[in-house]
């Protein structure tokens, strides 16, 4: 069977860009079970609830929920038990020195397939208040009418 290669979105947490102003971005990988895998495939993962820790020099991927593998038996996943994040020493510690800041969060993003393995881009994100998404939601409608106007002129 040949190796897969590419990027294959599985999900993507639009509710986080929203909430959230990301700061930065990381790439890490899954520490994942077989039937969780096979749930993944199918393209069943929600990133809604999820959040990252860093616990004693590991960093953990909490509350992210991907169902239990419908062809599984009895050793099936909990469906959103903490799962381990891949990354290497000098990333974890970056992301601890940032959390411990007042007003940051780890948050995922995307969780992907990248040339067979399972990923998920985690943000460390400071909290919007309220009128900040109003003004966010304002420029993008406002980046929308001046497209179509331009598009409009351009007839």
């Amino acid at each position: 069977m040949p190796r897969e290669t590419g990027r294959k979105l599985i999900a993507q947490n639009k509710r986080a860009r929203h909430d959230y102003h990301v700061e930065d971005t990381i790439e890490a990988g899954l520490v994942l079970q077989g039937t969780e895998v096979k749930s993944l495939r199918e393209g069943r993962a929600s990133l809604a609830d999820g959040y990252a820790t860093v616990d004693d020099g590991e960093a953990w991927l909490m509350n992210v929920h991907i169902p239990e593998y419908t062809q599984g038996t009895w050793t099936n996943h909990a469906a959103r038990r903490k799962r381990k994040l891949l990354l290497h020493r000098k990333e974890i510690d970056k992301l601890a020195a940032k959390t411990k800041e007042g007003g940051l969060t780890i948050v995922p993003l995307t969780l992907y397939f990248k040339d067979g393995r399972a990923k998920v881009e985690i943000g460390v994100a400071r909290g919007k208040k309220d009128w900040d998404k109003r003004q966010s939601l304002a420029e993008a409608q406002a980046k929308r009418e001046m497209a179509r106007v331009v598009r409009q002129r351009n007839r």
